[in-house]
């Protein structure tokens, strides 16, 4: 049973991607529902929105210790965001869940006039590269010791760059790999929760 954080963003996009790969995606909005769960995806959408809503719905903390507890979770755009142990570029009453050992900066390609797509290859992804699409995306400014960076910019002004980590069981992009149909990057995040089940 994976969970989707369902209070805001693209959930929807998330449910239907998992259900392919053959788990169980259950919607998450109350510190109930995510006890009840292996995994939780964390959608793209606006991370300090999201912020808010996990103080407001009181599963900041419940989250942490899950995250602390060894959960597996993939986070895509937003969902990186909140996954960082250190944010640039945010309102300084966001939080974040301090999942994995980076430093990401918000809106790091630009407005949404800056979005775009690109062919990206992915480290652990056989049959190709992986259609990116980057929405108002963030990048990874550092990745620490025990993070595994998977995916980097190709070409173009932001070559180079970060935008795939994992660390344990925990894996995120700024990228959203929940809308091109290629299912690969859920397909392993998949594979993580049950080799963390078994």
């Amino acid at each position: 049973m994976i969970g989707v954080l369902a209070l805001q963003g693209d959930v929807r996009e998330h449910v239907a991607a998992l259900a392919h790969c053959g788990a169980e995606p259950v919607l998450v909005r109350r510190e109930a529902e995510l006890a009840a769960v292996d995994a939780l995806v964390l959608p793209g959408g606006e991370s300090t929105a999201i912020s808010k809503l996990l103080q407001a719905f009181d599963l900041l903390e419940p989250l942490r210790a899950r995250l602390r507890d060894g959960m597996p979770a993939f986070g895509s755009c937003a969902g990186m965001i909140l996954l960082a142990s250190e944010v640039l570029d945010t309102r300084p009453d966001a939080q974040h869940l301090s999942g994995i050992d980076m430093t990401v900066r918000r809106n790091a390609f630009g407005r949404q006039v800056d979005s775009f797509e690109t062919d990206l290859p992915f480290s652990g992804l056989t049959d190709g590269p992986v259609r990116a699409v980057f929405i108002r995306a963030p990048w990874v400014e550092r990745a620490g010791a025990g993070v595994e960076v998977l995916a980097t910019v190709p070409d173009g002004p932001a070559a180079g760059r970060i935008v795939a980590v994992r660390q344990g069981n925990v894996l995120a992009t700024s990228f959203h790999p929940e809308v091109t149909g290629d299912l690969r990057v859920h397909r392993m995040f998949v594979e993580i929760v049950r080799s963390a089940a078994a």
